[in-house]
């Protein structure tokens, strides 16, 4: 059994990810740093929202920033949280099309890691 202190720290990991704006803020974030206006222009969300939104992913350890005078450029934190959030797009992808649990799909033409607009 894990231990208590890594199941309430996957647990809020979880949570950060419970939100569709930050799925999608972490996966424009894997494909590079980016500032929080390109973040709101490619998340169809408002600025201020995206800022909250990095507030707690980065509180949440899920993102980090750089600043560059007045500027922050965010990154994804790790090669966890490409691995976390391309599983649970490829867990999403086949609930949506209804795959079998057991049923292996390689990372590539037609995965969610390939298609972030799905």
């Amino acid at each position: 059994m894990p231990a208590d202190e890594q199941v309430a720290l996957a647990a809020e990991s979880f949570r950060m990810l419970a939100d569709p704006t930050r799925i999608r803020v972490l996966w424009a974030l894997l494909q590079g740093e980016s500032s929080v206006a390109c973040l709101a222009e490619l998340t169809r969300a408002a600025p201020t929202a995206v800022s909250q939104h990095l507030a707690k992913l980065r509180l949440a350890g899920l993102v980090t920033g750089r600043r560059e005078g007045t500027f922050v450029y965010y990154s994804a934190a790790n090669e966890h949280v490409r691995a976390l959030l391309s599983q649970a797009l490829f867990h999403a992808d086949h609930l949506d099309r209804d795959i079998p649990a057991g049923s292996t799909t390689p990372h590539g033409r037609g995965s969610p890691a390939a298609t972030p607009d799905r």
